[in-house]
């Protein structure tokens, strides 16, 4: 399979645009309406996402991922590539690399989880999908939803649903005001394309 497209979406053997090189095989499902939501495209290309809420938007993803990125750490504590995702993020939101940085970071976060399985891999997935959200910024809602999976991966599967009601709770109760209604919408409109992990 040839990896030429812009386009991620579900699959594992679909590809992966990391802003680099395309990753082919185990992408992991990206979570995007099939119809762009104006709220999240920023007012120069055409929508109503004020550079402002953007950022915040970005640094609560990050929040998100660095909240599970010991999942990782614990199973790559060699592999920096989901910490500087993460790194990234933040250091867009301060001026500090340019979008195409941030995002290309987050792809080898991606790259990361490439050989992995549950908690380490998701918490990998979160952390390149907070990256990107300098890019594209409705990819705040995969920072959070991989992370909740990340924690629901981590413990036993009786007590799985709890835990990830628990890290949705924990995430909400660290949404800042100004785009907190914002974020809660969108979980509601695309918590069925998020494993219903936003039932919290």
């Amino acid at each position: 399979m040839e990896c030429t497209g812009r386009r991620f979406r579900a699959g594992p053997e679909e590809c992966l645009d990391t802003g680099a090189d395309a990753v082919r095989k185990e992408a992991p499902i990206v979570i995007l309406p099939k119809v762009r939501d104006p709220r999240f495209v920023t007012i120069r290309r055409g929508g109503t996402l004020t550079d402002e809420d953007h950022h915040l938007l970005a640094l609560w993803a990050a929040d998100c991922a660095e909240h599970v990125l010991g999942l990782f750490e614990a199973a790559r504590p060699e592999d920096p590539r989901p910490r500087e995702a993460i790194e990234a993020a933040r250091a867009w939101v301060r001026g500090e690399v340019r979008m195409m940085q941030a995002r290309a970071a987050g792809g080898h976060a991606m790259g990361a989880a490439r050989d992995l399985r549950g908690a380490p891999r998701f918490a990998a997935y979160a952390a390149g999908q907070a990256a990107v959200v300098a890019h594209v910024a409705a990819h705040e809602l995969g920072a959070a939803a991989y992370a909740i999976k990340a924690v629901r991966a981590s413990v036993p599967k009786e007590e799985s649903e709890a835990a990830g009601r628990r890290e949705c709770r924990w995430q909400r109760d660290r949404l800042p005001e100004a785009i907190r209604e914002l974020v809660l919408d969108d979980q509601r409109l695309r918590n069925d394309i998020c494993w219903s992990v936003f039932d919290c």
